[in-house]
């Protein structure tokens, strides 16, 4: 193929690439109506209890757990080993 070609299929199929895009957009364009409902029961929702909060950060219930990181390692004064 010389570049001519190369260039007009890659033309092609760009502009096929563009149209199955807009092909599929309008396609999919259209909301569903939601199914009628065919019973008339009616139910209520549990009535919801608040949960306790502590304003203070050191007191009540503190989900996170105390940092224990080990020490940074010292080496020998005059020594640099770097990475």
């Amino acid at each position: 193929m010389t570049s001519r070609n190369t260039r007009r299929v890659a033309a092609g199929l760009g502009i096929a690439a563009f149209i199955s895009m807009g092909a599929l957009t309008a396609c999919g364009g259209s909301e569903e109506k939601p199914a009628p409902s065919s019973s008339t029961e009616t139910t209520s929702a549990p009535s919801v209890t608040p949960t306790e909060k502590s304003i203070s950060p050191s007191g009540g219930n503190s989900f996170s757990p105390p940092v224990k990181a080990p020490p940074a390692p010292t080496g020998v004064p005059g020594t640099n080993h770097t990475g």
